[in-house]
């Protein structure tokens, strides 16, 4: 009888699971969309709010850092509480925190209700994609399912500049945020009925201090990088270094003594493990930040509305797509040892060309080399991933995935952050003594902070002076966006070398995962209706 059982061949999924899988799509794209939506609000957000440098890159990336930080408690609290249950929470948080965000009044409120947004998305990305594994048992129609939640996660990135540009053409910046609004609903209404109900009552709780040590040690680390770029160096970033690296110390040493730790350390005992992850980190570092700046030129220097900065977008996100879908695609063609540092060798070539993109007049130099950058990206960032799960044990799969995932949202944040506080660092130092005559020492202050904020002053200047300040603050910010392009392209360069040199001895079959841990319900997990 047990045999029978063992060897009958698992249920397919009825049509009640596809439009569950439709249900679940839908935060993902949102997901996705928030992570590029924001970017190009940022010239109109500027104006109205007048955030400062460092304020206007905590309101872009509070969102990212918090998502990085909370994703694998997140996923332990939804194993213990119910992953449908936490999904619906989360969707309540998130469309609430959207309302907030549309509604700011001033930046600190806006940062604050960012932090909240990307609290509220950590407990969906892991809650969609576990409920699909318990949804479809079936291993081809698990493949389908995954690759559409993909899919989907793509189309977030493609179409959140557009959707952004055509809502920014005839609204106001807050309403790139309510996109959310309508979509969590659904989400409340229809998740009760097509979704099971999936918990795992032997997980341990999660270690709530191991969370909050690496939360704030992380954000105490970039609020550093921020102040030293804004203000050069000072005690508040020292302090905040000094905090930063006692909290990572204290982390990792409480890692090391709990039974069940909020990151497994014994995995990075794979030195392919370990590499793996850090080279994602570092592309999508590379990618997130490029990325951000390119979209800040098209609308500051070059000009252009939100529809057309939108529409001009479609080629970065067209490289990365072709990136991702490309890699795997020659993965078993082509070694390992090969493609991967061939790819960070073309997104060094992307980032050159960045590095000669002198003016309003070079748009499509621009677009250009991020989307080279991107499609140079893609491989490493799909089949790192692989890299990552299949170094590890079978058992340890599911753990490794979420670093992978955490390690993902943590290089794009990352990315702006550091690029971005760079760039601002080097516009801030190429701008002193260029200022023209005939500005108050309140847009004099306004000018040195931000690109947006020398633009909004500009409108209210005579257009001689109005014309000279656009031309010195538009090149100091071209020669922020040279210096981290060059950087970037030499970090890519070594970033191959070492790729292919731990990869010379790997084969295309290294780049699959090993067969995960069983994610269906046993004795001590619970799937119904």
């Amino acid at each position: 009888m047990s045999s029978d059982v063992a060897a009958s061949p698992p249920p397919r999924a009825t049509r009640r699971q596809w439009l569950g899988l439709a249900v679940l799509a839908l935060p993902t794209m949102l997901i996705a969309m928030d992570l590029t939506v924001l970017h190009l609000a940022l010239p109109t957000l500027t104006a109205d709010l007048r955030p400062g440098n460092t304020e206007l890159l905590w309101i872009v990336d509070a969102y990212g850092f918090l998502i990085a930080g909370f994703l694998i408690p997140m996923g332990a609290i939804g194993d213990r509480i119910g992953r449908r249950r936490l999904l619906l929470i989360g969707a309540v948080g998130f469309g609430a925190a959207s309302v907030v965000s549309a509604f700011s009044v001033d930046p600190t409120m806006l940062i604050a209700a960012r932090a909240l947004l990307g609290i509220a998305g950590a407990t969906l990305m892991p809650s969609t994609l576990s409920l699909i594994r318990v949804m479809f048992p079936d291993p081809r129609q698990q493949g389908a399912a995954i690759g559409a939640w993909s899919g989907f996660f793509g189309l977030g990135t493609v179409i959140g500049p557009l959707a952004g540009g055509m809502l920014l053409e005839w609204f106001w910046w807050g309403s790139v945020f309510l996109i959310g609004v309508p979509v969590m609903l659904l989400l409340i209404v229809l998740g009760p009925i097509l979704l099971p109900e999936y918990r795992d009552r032997s997980v341990a709780r999660p270690d709530l201090i191991s969370a909050v040590m690496s939360v704030i040690g992380m954000l105490a680390l970039i609020f550093a990088v921020k102040r030293i770029a804004q203000d050069g160096l000072s005690p508040a970033p020292g302090i905040a270094v000094f905090l930063g690296l006692v909290l990572a110390t204290l982390f990792l040493s409480r890692q090391r003594r709990l039974d069940q730790p909020l990151v497994d350390l014994s995995l990075f005992r794979n030195r392919l493990f370990g590499i793996a992850l850090g080279m994602v980190v570092l592309a999508t570092l590379l990618a997130a930040g490029s990325q951000f700046l390119v979209l800040q030129y098209l609308q500051l220097v070059r000009g252009l509305p939100p529809v057309r900065a939108g529409l001009w977008s479609l080629p970065i996100t067209l490289g990365v797509v072709i990136g991702s879908f490309g890699g795997p695609a020659l993965a078993g063609r082509v070694r390992l040892s090969t493609l991967i540092p061939g790819g960070l060798v073309v997104s060094a070539l992307g980032m050159v060309l960045l590095t000669r993109v002198s003016g309003p007049s070079d748009l499509v130099l621009a677009v250009t080399g991020t989307a080279v950058i991107g499609l140079g990206l893609g491989p490493l960032t799909v089949l790192g991933t692989g890299l990552i799960v299949g170094a590890a044990p079978p058992k340890r799969a599911g753990a490794a995935s979420g670093l992978s995932a955490t390690g993902s949202e943590l290089g794009s944040a990352l990315g702006i952050a550091v690029i971005g506080s760079v760039a601002f660092a080097v516009y801030r130092a190429d701008l002193a003594g260029r200022l023209p005559e005939g500005l108050s020492a309140h847009d004099v202050h306004a000018a040195r902070d931000t690109l947006a904020a020398a633009v909004d002053v500009s409108r209210e200047l005579p257009a001689p002076v109005a014309a000279r300040l656009l031309a010195v603050t538009r090149d100091s910010f071209l020669q922020g966006l040279h210096t981290t392009a060059a950087a970037g392209a030499v970090l890519a360069v070594l970033l191959a070398v070492g790729a292919a040199t731990l990869l010379r001895d790997t084969g295309a079959a290294a780049a699959a995962p090993l067969a995960e841990a069983d994610d269906t319900p046993n004795s001590s997990e619970k799937a119904d209706h």
